[in-house]
């Protein structure tokens, strides 16, 4: 009796086995498969799309999921509007505008980080601690920042165009002129002064003065939400527990993806940046405390809108309300996974 019921549990053992290989394969078989275009290339500001990945956060959603990194040679966004990749990583609100602007039928259904990491540094030592300070020096500002930020920096603040001389993404002219102030990611052009230079720079986010975009937005095309909302909705949910678990949790698998798809980064660049993001609450802040990562509102969407207005960069008028949608966030997922 003892050796029938052995062989019995042996055969149940081996059907259970079977069963959870079935039941796998079934699942890896069943996973959708998603490329998601972000706008540079690798880097700890993309940290917890890769954690996803590596911690089998996707799979977990049901998602097979390759990122396709930018540069500055490609052009990631022609990409979505051809329904060559599922999702898009945009850089802020006024590319969302202009979207609606170009009658592009695309939105936003989350936005990573709460405040854009775009700041300006000055010289320590030189009367330069204060934001209103750097009315009264050069300012290294590129054509992009000079036709996009400046400008709300000029209508909201009193900058001026003549204090303006081309930053061309080297941090030499700067590091010469200590009376001087650089554009920048809070997250990778202090570290570069830092190694070049030898000293922490002063930082003014440009959040923390009213520049109230949300910045690393993930976009989708109108058609794969109306026509298979599930799917984004796990895409929006999976990356918000991925980006929880890169900030909080042991993200180096994800930042040896990271390093694979980038080569020049390193630990210490990367260190640096996931220690600015924890500091200035670029991910973990505002909404997004109670309502998790990713958190969106109408009134911040109408507060930037209406400062770009006045700004000039943005023409009155526009239905900015096409250029999101809440559907997706808010839910307060991954909330629990917070570490103090």
């Amino acid at each position: 009796m003892m050796e029938m019921a052995m062989a019995r549990f042996d055969r149940f053992r081996v059907f259970g086995a079977a069963t959870v290989l079935v039941l796998a394969a079934l699942s890896a078989e069943a996973a959708d498969k998603v490329s998601f275009a972000t706008n540079w290339k690798a880097q700890a500001e993309h940290g917890g799309f890769y954690q996803a990945i590596a911690d089998g956060t996707y799979a977990k959603h049901g998602l097979d999921v390759t990122i396709r990194p930018g540069g500055p040679q490609s052009n990631e966004r022609a990409l979505l509007p051809a329904k060559r990749v599922e999702f898009l990583m945009g850089g802020n609100l006024n590319q969302a505008f202009s979207v609606v602007k170009e009658g592009i039928p695309t939105k936003v259904v989350s936005a990573i980080m709460q405040k854009d990491p775009q700041c300006f540094m000055t010289h320590p030592g030189q009367g330069l601690d204060s934001f209103e300070s750097m009315k009264k020096i050069t300012m290294l500002v590129g054509k992009g920042g000079f036709n996009s930020f400046y400008q709300w920096m000029m209508a909201e603040h009193g900058f001026t165009e003549a204090q303006v001389k081309p930053y061309t993404f080297n941090p030499a002219p700067f590091l010469a002129d200590k009376r001087s102030a650089m554009q920048g990611y809070v997250t990778a052009e202090p570290f570069a002064v830092e190694r070049q230079g030898g000293f922490k720079p002063n930082i003014f986010l440009l959040a923390d003065f009213g520049y109230d975009t949300y910045a690393t937005t993930i976009e989708a095309h109108n058609d794969l939400i109306e026509k298979n909302p599930g799917l984004v909705q796990r895409f929006v949910d999976a990356s918000a527990v991925g980006w929880y678990n890169y900030i909080y949790g042991d993200n180096k698998a994800a930042n040896a993806l990271i390093k694979k798809d980038n080569p020049e980064m390193d630990d210490a660049q990367i260190a640096f940046s996931i220690a600015k993001m924890k500091e200035f609450g670029i991910i973990d802040s505002g909404e997004a405390v109670k309502l998790g990562i990713g958190a969106m509102n109408d009134a911040r969407f109408k507060s930037f809108y209406d400062k770009m207005v006045k700004a000039k960069v943005i023409e009155a008028g526009l239905d900015y309300r096409k250029a999101y949608t809440l559907q997706f966030v808010n839910k307060g997922v991954g909330v629990e996974l917070r570490k103090n």
